[in-house]
């Protein structure tokens, strides 16, 4: 597997939507600094980088994108 880098989650919430997301479509991943905000209590949260592997990045990317635009048609 050769992992890349997918996204930066801004918060818990949008990295627990991302993590469903990728595991209900069965994409593997791996999260840079998942819990690196838990070490630090009263911290803003720290990004955490999303990685899928090479091959599902595209796959990844178009169901994100999905999420985005539904976020956004129920924000408007």
């Amino acid at each position: 597997m050769r992992m890349i880098h997918l996204m930066n989650a801004q918060d818990v919430g949008e990295l627990a939507m991302i993590k469903s997301l990728l595991d209900g479509n069965r994409i593997p991943y791996v999260v840079h600094g998942e819990h690196v905000s838990s070490l630090y209590p009263g911290m803003p949260f720290v990004m955490s980088r999303v990685m899928v592997d090479v091959a599902d990045r595209a796959r990844a990317e178009i169901l994100l994108g999905r999420l985005r635009l539904s976020i956004r048609e129920t924000s408007s």
